[in-house]
């Protein structure tokens, strides 16, 4: 993690609700796919594509080694993200249901 020094947890929260409320201003494939080309290194943004690859693998019930075969992310970060899944904040829920909805 980045060392903060002099930079106070609401200015933190500030920036991060700034970061948010931006990419809710996006509003279609086109434009998240350039803004994240955009903010992200391409093994950042791939890092982020195979976790929700991820989810969508363990909400069809597949199994870890399956899941890491089809997808080359390790076992490890499987499960890393089932427990989010199932513990976390519940954003891959939210957005897994608004998906199913479409």
């Amino acid at each position: 993690m980045k060392d903060y020094q002099g930079t106070t947890n609401r200015r933190l929260q500030q920036a991060e609700a700034g970061l948010y409320r931006a990419i809710l201003t996006l509003r279609n494939e086109t434009e998240c796919q350039k803004f994240f080309s955009d903010l992200c290194t391409p093994a950042e943004l791939e890092a982020l594509v195979d976790r929700w690859a991820v989810v969508a693998h363990l909400s069809d019930g597949l199994p870890y080694r399956k899941i890491h075969d089809l997808t080359g992310v390790s076992v490890t970060t499987i499960g890393r993200v089932a427990r989010f899944l199932s513990t976390g904040s519940g954003g891959y829920k939210t957005a897994l249901e608004r998906l199913s909805a479409l």
